[in-house]
């Protein structure tokens, strides 16, 4: 890339991320993680994070949560959806779930994401899972505890 000018500014760069439709980068991000799917094997770890910086303290809005499934062997994000204000991520974790290829892979997910729901999904999806049970499920906690 030839940058006759230097390289641009903080604030170019800026503009230029704020030019991008966010719906037309999703659908164009998903396709080309559709192309690359049928390659994913291994490991794909589902976790939610708040984005740094993201709140803005003039305001009462909360920080902005996305959910991500991640290829660890391929280091590659899969997909990211934006968690609505009024949930969380077990809302969320479907939705992402519905829209990446999973088959074949071990999907893993932390505590918050131990839900029924969630591992059928997975498993309609024709992948295996590893799901982390902490005490927010206290009686799965202690039938799992007796059975080792």
């Amino acid at each position: 890339m030839e940058l006759p000018s230097e390289i641009p500014s903080h604030d170019t760069i800026n503009r230029v991320f704020q030019m991008i439709d966010p719906d037309q980068f999703h659908d164009a991000f998903f396709r080309w993680t559709s192309a690359v799917a049928g390659k994913i094997e291994g490991v794909v770890a589902i976790d939610g994070k708040t984005i740094r910086r993201s709140k803005d303290e003039s305001k009462v809005n909360r920080p902005s949560f996305v959910v991500s499934a991640w290829a660890c062997n391929a280091s590659l994000v899969l997909g990211q959806l934006r968690v609505d204000k009024k949930t969380n991520e077990i809302k969320a974790i479907p939705e992402l779930l519905e829209i990446i290829c999973l088959k074949g892979c071990v999907v893993t997910i932390d505590a918050m994401g131990t839900q029924k729901e969630i591992a059928e999904k997975i498993l309609d999806k024709e992948a295996d899972y590893i799901l982390q049970v902490k005490g927010n499920q206290e009686t799965l906690l202690e039938d799992i505890s007796l059975y080792f």
